[in-house]
């Protein structure tokens, strides 16, 4: 086929509700990274939170949504896409719209009824009922609105888009922060998600249902929970695992607060944040080539490491083009094993079951972001505030990326092979 041939065809194997949901998905990430990247620093600077409740609180916004997404799929196929997507568009800039109206004399009403940590906690725990509905809306939509022949190039579509808005997020975070106020970030956000509500409104259309899926009720997701539970195989690998991630989200939840105060006040925090989603656009077929004859369990372990060590560079030099190097290489790590770990989740899953596993596959980015959130936040008050040795904390951060590589691959030495039902030795082959 020539280029020609196959750019016509993918011209023409997309639907129009395609692009509209993948569209919508670029300025869902895009709202949902830069509030990530200004959270921690405005709980703990502008609402005056102590560190270790804003890390805590910080954390509990990232883990919530996955959390949720086990059961937003089952939602979204009950309501519709469209519905869906309207309904999680309108949710998202409601919840976004009032984190950055928190300090507001409007809210003041509010603010003198119940405690800030108790106002602040229920509209963090908002934009999670969102984000749960947009994921298999946009997902489901891919594969409704693509032609068989071009499915694949959809998917890649889609996990570009989601990475673009990873890295325009803190971008504009960054922006709006040095130029409004970090309580406007929040505010752009919102107003981000709520023009892709009317665009959704307007022209997209329900995609055709195909006829290969069967749709679980809510019962049904409920009784999946325990079926993933009754695995203590997998139960006990997605604990493992859950320590790369209280790794990986110290670079939302504590290294903007460490760099303003122990590096320098001045930095553009938001804007550093911008490096990890960028690495993952430019190198991840690249690196996903080199490594695909290593065995999936052991990349895990790999990625694992390399995050893990990356804070190394930190310690080694706390500067602020250090702190970008840092997280260049911790994302060389996520990219190394990102893939094969839902590669590993679908051949641990038991025949007839790989649906309800690769839900849950997300499981441990929430458990990591919710431990994660509060172990920075004692970090870095107990040796940052009270020590006085702020690099401490990076130390500590590695040792638990180091135990869970050791863990891992204990586990694969142990458990691994009979797990995967001895698949994995095709995979290095």
């Amino acid at each position: 086929m020539s280029w020609r041939e196959r750019v016509g065809e993918i011209r023409s194997g997309f639907e129009l509700p395609f692009w509209v949901a993948n569209i919508s998905e670029l300025f869902e990430r895009l709202s949902y990274y830069a509030a990530f990247a200004s959270l921690a620093r405005y709980l703990h600077e502008a609402l005056k939170f102590p560190v270790e409740q804003a890390s805590s609180l910080t954390g509990l916004f990232g883990g919530l949504v996955w959390f949720l997404a086990a059961f937003g799929g089952t939602v979204a196929d009950r309501l519709g896409f469209r519905r869906s997507l309207s309904l999680a568009y309108l949710i998202l800039s409601v919840s976004y719209f009032l984190l950055g109206s928190i300090a507001a004399p409007w809210l003041a009403p509010v603010r003198n009824a119940v405690p800030l940590v108790a106002l602040v906690t229920f509209i963090l725990m908002l934009p999670a009922l969102g984000v749960a509905l947009v994921k298999p809306c946009v997902v489901g939509t891919t594969a409704r609105a693509s032609k068989e022949n071009v499915r694949s190039i959809g998917y890649s579509i889609y996990y570009t888009l989601v990475n673009i808005g990873g890295a325009a997020g803190p971008y504009i975070a960054s922006w709006v922060h040095q130029h409004l106020s970090v309580e406007n970030v929040f505010r752009v956000a919102a107003l981000s998600v709520f023009v892709m509500f009317f665009l959704v409104l307007l022209l997209f259309k329900e995609p055709r249902r195909s006829g290969e899926v069967q749709t679980a009720s809510l019962t049904q997701a409920a009784k999946n929970f325990g079926t993933v539970i009754s695995n203590p195989r997998f139960m006990l690998f997605l604990l493992i695992f859950s320590g790369y991630w209280v790794v990986y989200w110290q670079e939302f939840i504590i290294l903007p607060l460490y760099v303003h105060d122990y590096i320098s006040s001045s930095a553009d925090t938001e804007l550093m944040l911008v490096t990890g989603p960028l690495t993952v656009i430019a190198l991840q077929m690249l690196v996903s080539f080199a490594t695909q004859k290593i065995p999936a369990l052991r990349a895990i372990t790999l990625g694992t490491l390399i995050s893990a060590l990356a804070w190394l560079l930190l310690i080694a030099h706390p500067t602020v083009p250090f702190v970008v190097l840092t997280l260049f290489a911790v994302s060389l790590g996520e990219i190394t094993l990102s893939p094969r770990y839902y590669e590993y989740i679908s051949r641990l899953a038991p025949p007839g079951q790989q649906g309800t596993y690769m839900g849950f596959a997300f499981l441990p980015i929430g458990i990591g972001s919710l431990i994660g959130g509060w172990f920075g936040g004692v970090l870095i008050h107990r040796f940052g505030e009270v020590a006085h040795q702020p690099t401490r904390i990076w130390w500590a951060v590695i040792a638990v990326g180091i135990a869970t590589a050791v863990l891992l691959w204990i586990y694969d030495k142990r458990l691994g092979k009979a797990g995967a039902r001895g698949q994995e030795s095709g995979v290095s082959g």
